[in-house]
């Protein structure tokens, strides 16, 4: 019992000779002289605060942007180690995160797609904003911004949403044939890609009412109401974005709603006398030096440059449509929007085409 006491005795003394932990943690680093002898390196209470906009940073397809990040002390004072930046791209499926950019002083590295377009903006010290050049429709969603000093860490979240428009897409084999690896095929082939669930709710919104259930890019199957009917989930709801939750990417097929954002060139349209058929109509536009427009681009074009054409043309799916700006008589119903014939087998119609700037 005596060496029992004695040893427990010793113990509690010892630690009158160690650091007190008062909820703040110390690192044994080396120290500066690199002769191996450690230092003990104790926090000092300063609290390092991360800050990003808590509004969204907009912009739009091929544009440049500056996603803002600063950082600094509370109470103020200047880092202690070599700051450590990194930001990443927080995904839809909450997997791991996209590794974006790194960087240590001056040097950086970016990954994987935003390699040459990812570029780290230290316009002062504090600084640690995010530059990415050429935007693409992948691009929209959240970020983090990390700051690392020492073994502080912390972080805080930006969100980056392109201008754009959602729109449903079937393709000429009729309603729900898609599965979802065939549904991101679609809509890139339209120039446009999956939308994610904010992006559909943001065209809810703005007044998409679609009764039809399309995939969106985390793998749910939703589709937006905003006049409730009896075919479209009952008169009992209220409007809404009706969910069929997650569903096999493999076996269930639905439809696909695509989103696209502005345009790096023009839509125009071309006619002939007697009207064309799909493939002359692709050799049309090849002539004019261009290329016969997709879906997206007609939406694109529509939406933010008012395309407005009362003559419908063939699209490059092999669908024919025309876009309403400005509702009028003979030109369809009395809203504004894109007007569909289908998919024709046979006929003879002008085309869109879409050339680069």
């Amino acid at each position: 019992l005596s060496l029992l006491l004695e040893a427990t005795l010793l113990q509690l003394l010892s630690a009158f000779h160690r650091p007190f932990y008062n909820g703040f943690y110390y690192n044994h680093i080396m120290n500066d002289k690199g002769n191996g002898q450690e230092k003990v390196d104790y926090f000092n209470g300063a609290r390092l605060v991360v800050e990003t906009p808590k509004d969204p940073v907009y912009s739009s397809n091929g544009a440049n942007v500056t996603l803002p990040c600063r950082y600094h002390y509370e109470p103020d004072q200047e880092a202690k180690h070599k700051i450590r930046i990194k930001w990443s791209k927080l995904r839809d499926d909450y997997t791991k995160d996209q590794d974006v950019l790194v960087a240590i002083g001056k040097t950086y590295v970016a990954f994987g797609d935003f390699q040459g377009r990812a570029h780290f903006h230290r316009a002062g010290w504090q600084e640690a904003s995010l530059i990415i050049s050429d935007v693409r429709l992948q691009d929209d969603g959240k970020y983090r911004c990390e700051v690392i000093d020492g073994l502080e860490d912390e972080s805080d979240v930006v969100e980056l949403r392109l201008k754009g428009i959602v729109f449903p897409y079937q393709p000429s084999l009729g309603q729900y044939k898609l599965n979802f690896h065939e549904a991101e095929r679609v809509c890139q082939e339209q120039g446009a890609i999956l939308a994610t669930f904010n992006q559909l709710f943001q065209a809810w919104s703005e007044g998409l009412d679609w009764c039809n259930a399309g995939w969106l890019a985390d793998g749910t199957v939703q589709y937006p109401i905003r006049l409730p009917r009896k075919k479209c989930g009952g008169l009992h709801l209220a409007p809404g974005i009706r969910s069929y939750g997650p569903r096999h990417q493999f076996l269930h097929r639905f439809d696909a709603f695509c989103f696209s954002s502005g345009l790096r060139g023009e839509v125009f349209y071309l006619d002939h006398p007697a009207g064309m058929t799909l493939e002359e109509a692709k050799q049309s536009c090849q002539d004019a030096g261009a290329e016969i427009a997709r879906v997206g681009q007609l939406y694109s074009a529509w939406k933010f440059l008012g395309l407005d054409r009362c003559d419908a043309g063939w699209l490059a799916d092999g669908s024919v449509r025309y876009p309403i700006a400005k509702p009028r008589a003979n030109c369809g119903p009395a809203e504004p929007g894109i007007r569909s014939f289908g998919f024709p087998s046979k006929g003879r119609f002008g085309v869109f085409c879409y050339k680069e700037r």
